[in-house]
């Protein structure tokens, strides 16, 4: 590229100009990201931490595949073993059929298993 300048002080400005740009004094630089590079908030006691939330979650799974006929299968049982919950539902002692079930996984909610009995 070339530029046709006539006069010398427009010249010796244009060069400066020039020479600040590209040493980078003028550019700003993009702001920071404190989030790029960062794995995220991992609650201390996983994403899961109790019976409760792991029941909401059974619940909210279930409810799409299966309906509102999980409701029959009350009380849903929950349990933590090794990092992961189990939950299924119950059934009374005279009744026949199965129960949905789910194992979710405590730290990150991972939804590892999901079935119905017949």
């Amino acid at each position: 590229m070339k530029f046709y300048v006539k006069s010398k002080h427009l010249t010796l400005i244009l060069l400066i100009s020039v020479s600040i740009i590209t040493s980078g004094a003028l550019q700003r630089k993009p702001p920071v990201d404190n989030r790029r590079n960062q794995i995220g908030y991992i609650p201390i006691d996983g994403f899961v931490p109790d019976e409760a939330t792991a029941l909401k979650i059974a619940e909210a799974v279930w409810l799409p595949i299966y309906g509102k006929k999980i409701y029959n299968k009350k009380p849903f049982k929950a349990r933590l073993e090794n990092g992961v919950w189990y939950i299924e539902g119950s059934l009374p002692s005279s009744a026949q059929g199965g129960v949905p079930y789910i194992e979710i996984q405590k730290k990150d909610g991972k939804i590892l298993k999901v079935m119905h009995g017949k």
